[in-house]
């Protein structure tokens, strides 16, 4: 499972998915830690020495998660989400059993990621978005033993997770400072893409102090040793064998490594397993705004000034702990004695503690102000909208299954004006409603006059004959149209 942060964000989430803070950096040596020793250069055989060192501390990380609804299953199919299918069949085909059997349809879906052991009794880092929305996790080793996983804590704005598995006398790898190796340095990267098994792949790293858009929080490592899906939450290392990131996102138009990938530092991690292991979960600040760069021509507009400073506000959240004190069109100039600008505005806000207060800094009207702010609890992301929605139902006098519908769904089928329905999920070949025509993706919206509102409804019809057919409203491609179910093949 890998962020792809183009088109393949929503996808990746099923293989689990879509995002990074930095805290204050915390001591980097790790007293109670057994490391996996790997003080090795790469010499004439490469990186063989370091790989044979480090690899019993990186696992795989198994997920078994709830998929998307079964009507967003089904409106991607009907929308002719061809890149999709094709992707979610080479999943599938990786993750097949030996016969290369599809898994059968469910409504639980298995998912692989990476992650590492960074103690000897057990505890792991991955990334955040290996382990959202599991039923269960579970870890194999590279010993090919299996365990249990138990998530100690997850934080959404690192995309760091904790795992702890019942286990002793386990190798594990050490962390070092990012800044002790140089943009040109060789690093390698281990992990699973697309559930082969353990891989190793070499680069260099490219660049330091990346913020990616959909990651404001943080500064990332940015390296072209070849990152892919299932390479998330593995290790970034140093040719010593020590850890300077964790492998988090990639930046692609096709899915697969164009060798952009992107580490979250070894210091941003160590903060947040410390503030996991403890409490669970990572407290960071929050203003509730959203804002933009201040250019010369919005600040002649605003103040007659050709020299801006700070962030322009352009909106605030009314339930936000700013509503009140901070107004959309103010400049803030300062938070907490700190300037800021639209690219570290995040970072300085979420090191601040929630709950104390802190003085701002704001132009308004033309006038400097300094405003109390009251610093909230930087919430998590909302949940994937593809797990939201429900299980499909089996229509027996049909023989064909339909879920419920959400606005999102319906949009996707073409069919925004409608305000219900639900959409076929799935058809039995030889059953009443293939024989009359109906196709996956269909949103049904009637029976007879009867408006569907549940998919109990259409559940308990009674079984069509051609002496009395049963009438349906069916909207496909965003036409409205009538079928009659007969049970016998339309001609």
């Amino acid at each position: 499972m890998m962020r792809n942060l183009n088109c393949l964000e929503k996808m990746s989430a099923a293989f689990s998915k879509f995002r990074c803070s930095l805290l204050l950096a915390l001591t980097l040596s790790m007293a109670a830690v057994s490391v996996c020793h790997a003080a090795v250069g790469t010499g004439p055989t490469g990186y063989a020495e370091l790989v044979r060192q480090v690899a019993p501390c990186v696992v795989t990380v198994m997920v078994e998660e709830q998929t998307e609804s079964a009507g967003q299953r089904a409106a991607d199919r009907a929308a002719g989400g061809a890149q999709y299918s094709e992707l979610r069949a080479l999943f599938h085909t990786m993750l097949a059993g030996v016969n290369g059997a599809e898994p059968a349809p469910t409504d639980r879906e298995m998912s692989l990621g990476s992650g590492f052991l960074i103690r000897e009794d057990g505890l792991i880092v991955t990334n955040r978005h290996v382990v959202t929305g599991a039923t269960t996790v579970s870890v194999k080793l590279a010993d090919g033993r299996e365990f249990a996983a138990q998530v100690i804590g997850a934080d959404a704005t690192t995309d760091i997770a904790l795992l702890k598995i019942p286990a002793a006398h386990l190798p594990a790898l050490r962390f070092k400072s990012s800044d002790k190796i140089s943009v040109g340095d060789p690093v390698i990267a281990i992990g699973n893409p697309f559930g082969l098994g353990q891989s190793v792949t070499a680069g260099i790293l490219s660049a330091r102090a990346r913020t990616l858009e959909q990651d404001p929080y943080i500064d990332f490592l940015q390296t072209d040793a070849a990152i892919n899906f299932g390479n998330s939450g593995g290790p970034l290392l140093a040719t010593d064998g020590t850890v300077v990131g964790v492998t988090s996102a990639i930046l692609s138009p096709s899915g697969g490594s164009v060798g952009l990938g992107f580490a979250i530092p070894a210091e941003t991690v160590l903060a947040v397993v410390a503030d996991l292991e403890q409490h669970g979960k990572v407290s960071r600040g929050y203003l509730g705004i959203e804002v933009q760069t201040m250019t010369p021509a919005l600040a002649r507009a605003l103040l007659g000034d050709n020299a801006p400073k700070g962030v322009l506000i352009t909106a605030v959240d009314p339930q936000g702990p700013s509503a009140g004190a901070l107004l959309a069109s103010d400049v803030l100039l300062s938070v907490d004695s700190k300037p800021v600008e639209a690219s570290d505005l995040g970072k300085v806000v979420v090191r601040l503690q929630p709950g104390i207060s802190v003085l701002g800094s704001v132009m308004r009207n033309g006038v400097v102000l300094s405003v109390p702010l009251l610093v909230g609890q930087l919430p998590d992301p909302p949940p994937d909208p593809m797990h939201s929605g429900d299980r499909d139902v089996w229509v027996p006098s049909l023989e064909l299954g339909v879920a419920s519908t959400t606005e999102d769904i319906r949009k996707a089928l073409k069919a925004a004006d409608e305000t219900g329905g639900l959409i076929v999920t799935q058809l039995r070949p030889d059953g009443a409603g293939a024989l009359a025509g109906l196709k996956i993706g269909d949103l049904v919206t009637h029976v007879g006059s009867t408006r569907l509102e549940s998919a109990e409804q259409l559940a308990s019809v009674r079984v069509p004959s051609a002496s009395l057919p049963l009438l349906l409203r069916v909207v496909r491609n965003g036409s409205p149209g009538y079928l009659a179910i007969t049970g016998t093949a339309q001609h």
